[in-house]
């Protein structure tokens, strides 16, 4: 037999969606890291093995990436002849000050982790409320089953007290027809449930990955554990429902991007050094030399500094940024206002739910008793020849009424804990209370 625990437990651990966004959530975590790494200083080496010729003009011109360096070279005509040229360079970079943009960078890539765990939350609480729902529904379906397979039996019985009566020629043949047409209506509706049985094993099959066969749940705790449950206060605890949990770290997410957006536009100051050496085929004179020749070091540099950069119009720009982001802020704060107030209404019309369906189980638990009794009167006055068959069948009909009204309230008043445990952010307790 599975208890609820049991089956969440299971879900927990199959689930795909579940273990998609748990995924997703230590690949945020590596983000982070990734993003601290990303401020360590740069360290660079460069070595090229070069031949061309060496011809250049006096001037000025914008860069462009296609365009080879040529230096020296400046003569009256071209020259043809290639030389080897060998060059080498170590250059480093570290971010001195960035005013606040390290620190907003890093707490944005955690308001992203935080951000993944909430949902992964969240998934885990809609997944839990479905297996809980789908339990239910068996549990409801398992009563049911019980009652109509009892119903089968009881008109068996009248089936079997009619037809006795019928062949002893007390009662007329059509009562035996009329039975037997009752008794096979019992038996549609037992094999109708059966197939919602098995239908709500596979739904919670699909949520936990266990075999259907292997599904087996006991119907009896359904009457066992009213009375406990009637004991599990529901009261509203916000930071432990997930469904608010996830809408306030977007809420955080937000926030941290209007940081970053306003330390992106700060001025940064890097500290950069550089070491080269170089070799050329091609000595001061302009005299080319062998080909080996190029293919060593001749000349070595080193050159360290402090570089500033800043746009002017970073300013503006950091303003037009800001207020075109502060309305998809407003909108993360009305979501979770909204959420607020579904959760809040959610619990209300749980709670009513609940009232009327206790209500309803004091009634019908009147009902069945009643209904019990006149059953027993029934086919008492029917074999004494005193009520027809019609009377009879009735009689059956009002009870298995009853019982089949009192699974359906009994799985209202189930649902409707549940609802009101979910709005109120107590799923978890909830779980625990059913045994």
């Amino acid at each position: 037999m599975y208890t609820l625990s049991d089956l969440v437990d299971s879900a927990m651990k199959y689930y795909p969606q579940l273990l998609r966004k748990n995924a997703l959530v230590e690949y945020s975590k590596a983000a982070v890291t990734d993003v601290r790494h990303s401020f360590l200083p740069g360290l660079r080496i460069d070595e090229q093995l070069t031949i061309g010729t060496d011809n250049s003009l006096a001037g000025s011109y914008f860069p462009f990436g296609m365009v080879p360096s040529t230096s020296a070279g400046i003569r009256a005509d071209n020259k043809g002849q290639p030389a080897t040229g060998d060059l080498a360079i170590l250059y480093g970079q570290y971010g001195l000050a960035t005013f606040g943009y390290r620190k907003a960078l890093i707490n944005r890539a955690r308001a992203d982790v935080d951000v993944l765990e909430a949902d992964a939350n969240r998934e885990l609480y809609y997944l839990k409320i479905q297996v809980a729902r789908s339990y239910f529904a068996l549990l409801k379906n398992e009563y049911k089953r019980t009652a109509d397979q009892e119903n089968v039996i009881r008109y068996q019985k009248i089936f079997n007290v009619i037809q006795a009566l019928t062949r002893a020629g007390i009662r007329p043949g059509s009562d035996s027809s009329l039975a037997l047409a009752e008794l096979s209506r019992t038996e549609v509706t037992f094999n109708q449930t059966k197939g919602a049985v098995e239908n709500s094993k596979a739904q919670l099959s699909y949520l936990t990955g266990l075999d259907t066969a292997s599904i087996h749940v006991d119907s009896a705790v359904m009457k066992e554990q009213v009375s406990s449950l009637l004991l599990l206060k529901n009261t509203a605890d916000s930071n432990a429902n997930p469904l608010l949990d996830y809408l306030q770290k977007l809420k955080a997410l937000e926030g941290s991007n209007e940081r970053l957006i306003s330390k992106s536009f700060l001025p940064k100051i890097s500290l950069t050094a550089t070491a080269w050496a170089r070799g050329s085929g091609i000595a001061f004179n302009d005299q080319y030399k062998s080909a080996g020749y190029g293919f060593g070091y001749q000349r070595y540099n080193y050159l360290a500094g402090m570089s500033v950069q800043y746009d002017l119009f970073n300013g503006i720009h950091k303003k037009d940024r800001l207020k075109a982001y502060r309305f998809q802020t407003d909108a993360s704060a009305l979501a979770l206002q909204a959420q607020q107030l579904a959760l809040k209404n959610a619990a209300l019309q749980a709670a009513n739910n609940i009232l009327v369906s206790e209500r309803n189980l004091q009634e019908l638990m009147i009902q069945q008793r009643a209904a019990q009794a006149t059953y027993g009167q029934k086919i008492a006055q029917y074999k004494a020849g005193i009520i027809n068959v019609v009377d009879l069948t009735n009689a059956a009909y009002v009870l298995y009424r009853s019982m089949n009204d009192h699974a359906e309230t009994l799985g209202d008043w189930y649902l409707g804990q549940l609802d009101k445990a979910a709005a109120t952010g107590n799923l978890d307790s909830f779980i625990q209370a059913i045994k």
